[in-house]
């Protein structure tokens, strides 16, 4: 992650091969309080080296880029013990195969490239933060995509061999969307307690936040895929959900 010392501003690195998107990209942040773009790539190698030389809050990755892919770009920032930067993923179109691989690899969040300016300032400042977030038409593609799928039940005695019971039951809660305030009066324990349930099932199932947790629990039939995706759907808390695209986007027209 960055290195957490002070900053008068949210710090953004901008990822993408073709020159008019970043140039438009930056014409946009440069008028927004609170953010600075302190770097540009043209592709997954420059984007990896600038990421970790640089340290922005901030990435946010193009997806089809030639050479090394803004998929494999994230996986490689992602995998370093202390990833230098939050990654949100950019791109043209919701139903992008790329995009399930991208966040799997690590990526915060994605935003489409004609969505408005403030879902993109917006998306930058919940990544800062912490944040995971997804436009409403991506959460709606993930979960209707594994609920394809057989649903198998998640009982007591199942859930991946390494988590505890205790584990399981706010791995359960988390994935239908309660909050870590929520899991912890639902089985009165303290925030604490929760958090750090929530911190070890991460490590043990290899999952950075809660998309990705999402994601294992869909993948691997832990969940219940009756309730109907959104909008009418839920999302897990402390994933935030972006408006649809507006008139004021950002991208160059074609």
């Amino acid at each position: 992650m960055p290195d957490g010392h002070p900053r008068s501003a949210t710090t953004v690195l901008v990822v993408d091969d073709q020159p008019l998107i970043r140039q438009g990209i930056r014409a946009v942040l440069r008028g927004q309080p609170g953010v600075e773009v302190v770097g540009e790539a043209h592709d997954g190698h420059s984007a990896v080296r600038t990421a970790r030389r640089l340290r922005p809050d901030v990435t946010l990755m193009d997806v089809q880029m030639p050479g090394m892919d803004g998929v494999e770009a994230t996986r490689v920032i992602c995998a370093d013990d202390d990833p230098p930067t939050s990654v949100v993923v950019l791109t043209m179109y919701d139903q992008d195969e790329h995009v399930f691989e991208a966040l799997r690899a690590g990526a915060r969040g994605l935003v489409l490239k004609d969505a408005p300016t403030s879902e993109l300032v917006a998306a930058i400042h919940a990544a800062a933060a912490g944040d995971s977030l997804l436009s409403p038409s991506v959460t709606r593609r993930l979960i209707e995509e594994f609920a394809r799928r057989p649903t198998v039940r998640m009982e007591a005695t199942d859930g991946p061999a390494e988590l505890t019971a205790r584990e399981r039951d706010v791995f359960r809660l988390l994935v239908q969307g309660l909050s870590t305030a929520e899991a912890a009066e639902r089985l009165t324990l303290g925030d604490s307690t929760v958090k750090s349930h929530v911190q070890s099932l991460y490590r043990k199932l290899g999952v950075r936040d809660r998309v990705q947790a999402v994601i294992y629990a869909y993948e691997h039939g832990l969940v219940d895929r009756t309730s109907p995706p959104p909008g009418g759907g839920t999302v897990p808390r402390g994933t935030r959900v972006l408006r649809s695209a507006g008139d004021d986007a950002w991208r160059p027209a074609p």
